[in-house]
C-alpha cells in the first residue's frame, strides 16, 4: 500500500517503512503523518499490531522449541513446553495468546478513549502501544496530546508488553499480582527502570532542563518507552546530556523480557549471565567449591550457559559490525551507534539525525537498507537469520 499509495515514495522507501510495521521498530520514513488518510494510518498501525502477535508466538512457543541462543533456559518459564504450560499444543498457545492479546489492546484502546483521545488515535495508538510498535498518528508522536493521562495508559501498555506472556497468563491463574514481583526477571526490570528514572530525573531536574515534576513526567515515559523498544516519546530526549540518553539507549539492550513483544537480549541472558560471571570469580577463590547456577530457580546447564554466552557475543558483535557499516557509509558516531541500536532492540528513535526530533527520512538509500537488515536481526534473535544461511 505505501508504494503505490505515494507515488514519490521508491521502493527502498515502502519497504523499510513495511519491515518498520511487521519489526515493531516504529522508525518511519514519513512524514506528514497527521495528514495522511485514516486507512494509510491504520494500516501502519495494524502492521505494528500483527508483526507484535507473531513475535509472541514465535518467542513462546517456537523459539524455546529450537533452542536459540540458550532459549532452552525460558522452558520451564513459557506457556505451551512445560508440565505447567498454558496449553498443550502450538495451536492451542497461538489461540490463548491471540484472545489475550485482542483483549488487552481492546481495554486499552477504551482506557486511552477515557483519557483524552479520539477513538481512532485510541484504536491505532492502542496497537501499537500494546505491541511495543511505536508508531503513531502526529509527527510529532505522543507530545501531541500533551497529556499526562494518556502517557500513564501508554506506560502500562508498554510494561505489559515488555513483560513474559507467560507471567500473565500466571497472574490471570493466580488472581493475583503477586507473580510477577516473584519473578526474578520481572523484578530486575522493574528495580532497574525505577532506580534508572530517579537518577536521571534528579540529574536533569539538577542541571535545569526541567521542572522535578516535569523530570521525572519525561524521564519516566521515555525511559519506558525506550527502554523496553515501544519507541514513542513525549520529549526530545536527544537535547538531554549523551550520558542519560546513552543509559537509555543502553537499557534497550538489556531490559526486555523473554518471551514479550520486546528486541534486544533480553534481561533473563543478562541476569544469566552476571550468575555465571559469579560462580566463576567463587571458583577461582574456592576450586573445589560446588556451585550450581539458578535462574528462577531452575538449573543452568553448561550447553544453555555457552548458548546463552554465544548469543551476547553475536548481538554486540553485530552491533558493532553495523555500526562501522553506517558510518563507512557517512553517519557520525552517535547517530549511526543508536540507529543500529534503536532498529536491532525494535525501539525506533535514535539519537543525532535520527533522534525523536527527526525521521529516517534523511538516510540515504544503503543506510535505509543497512537499517532494515538490523531491524530483521533484531526481530529473528540474529541467530534464527544466520540458519537460514548456514549449509
Amino acid at each position: 500500500p505505501f508504494y503505490y499509495y505515494f507515488p514519490e515514495m521508491s521502493f527502498t522507501d515502502a519497504f523499510f517503512e513495511a519491515m518498520s510495521g511487521l519489526t515493531t521498530t516504529g522508525a518511519t520514513v514519513i512524514s506528514g503523518l497527521d495528514t495522511l488518510p485514516p486507512s494509510i494510518n491504520f494500516w501502519r498501525h495494524m502492521l505494528n499490531w500483527l508483526g507484535g502477535m507473531g513475535i509472541i508466538v514465535l518467542a513462546v512457543a517456537i523459539l524455546p522449541m529450537l533452542g536459540v541462543g540458550g532459549t532452552q533456559l525460558f522452558k520451564a518459564e513459557i506457556a505451551g513446553v512445560h508440565k505447567d504450560k498454558t496449553s498443550p499444543r502450538i495451536s492451542q498457545t497461538a489461540k490463548q495468546l491471540w484472545e489475550f492479546y485482542l483483549a488487552c489492546t481492546l481495554w486499552i484502546a477504551i482506557a486511552l478513549h477515557w483519557a483524552g483521545m479520539g477513538w481512532f488515535d485510541a484504536a491505532c495508538h492502542a496497537m501499537s502501544a500494546f505491541a511495543l510498535g511505536g508508531f503513531s498518528t502526529h509527527d510529532s508522536n505522543i507530545a501531541f496530546f500533551n497529556s499526562p493521562a494518556i502517557e500513564w495508559v501508554i506506560i502500562g501498555a508498554t510494561l505489559l508488553g515488555g513483560i513474559n506472556f507467560a507471567n500473565h497468563f500466571a497472574a490471570l491463574r493466580q488472581k493475583s499480582l503477586r507473580h510477577y514481583w516473584q519473578d526474578e526477571e520481572v523484578r530486575t526490570m522493574i528495580l532497574l527502570l525505577s532506580g534508572s528514572i530517579v537518577v536521571v530525573a534528579l540529574y536533569l531536574a539538577y542541571k535545569d532542563f526541567y521542572s522535578l515534576a516535569d523530570a521525572f513526567r519525561f524521564v519516566a515515559f521515555n525511559f519506558v518507552s525506550i527502554g523496553l523498544a515501544s519507541g514513542f516519546s513525549n520529549a526530545d530526549f536527544a537535547t538531554w546530556p549523551l550520558i542519560a540518553s546513552l543509559w537509555m539507549f543502553f537499557l534497550a539492550n538489556i531490559l526486555a523480557n523473554t518471551g514479550s513483544m520486546g528486541g534486544g537480549v533480553k534481561l533473563v541472558r543478562i541476569l544469566a549471565l552476571c550468575k555465571i560471571l559469579k560462580r566463576e570469580m567463587t571458583l577461582l577463590q574456592h576450586p573445589n567449591a560446588v556451585h550450581v547456577v539458578k535462574v528462577n530457580g531452575h538449573k543452568l546447564s553448561d550447553h544453555v550457559a555457552m548458548a546463552i554466552a554465544a548469543f551476547v557475543f553475536v548481538y554486540f558483535c553485530t552491533v558493532t559490525l553495523f555500526t562501522f557499516a553506517l558510518m563507512i557509509s557517512g553517519l557520525d558516531l552517535v547517530s549511526a551507534l543508536t540507529a543500529v541500536i534503536a532498529c536491532i532492540t525494535n525501539a525506533g528513535p535514535g539519537l543525532g539525525a535520527v533522534g525523536p526530533s527527526h525521521d529516517y527520512t534523511v538516510l540515504s538509500t544503503a543506510q535505509k537498507w543497512i537499517c532494515a537488515v538490523v531491524m530483521l536481526l533484531g526481530r529473528l534473535e540474529i541467530f534464527t537469520v544466520l540458519m537460514l544461511f548456514t549449509p
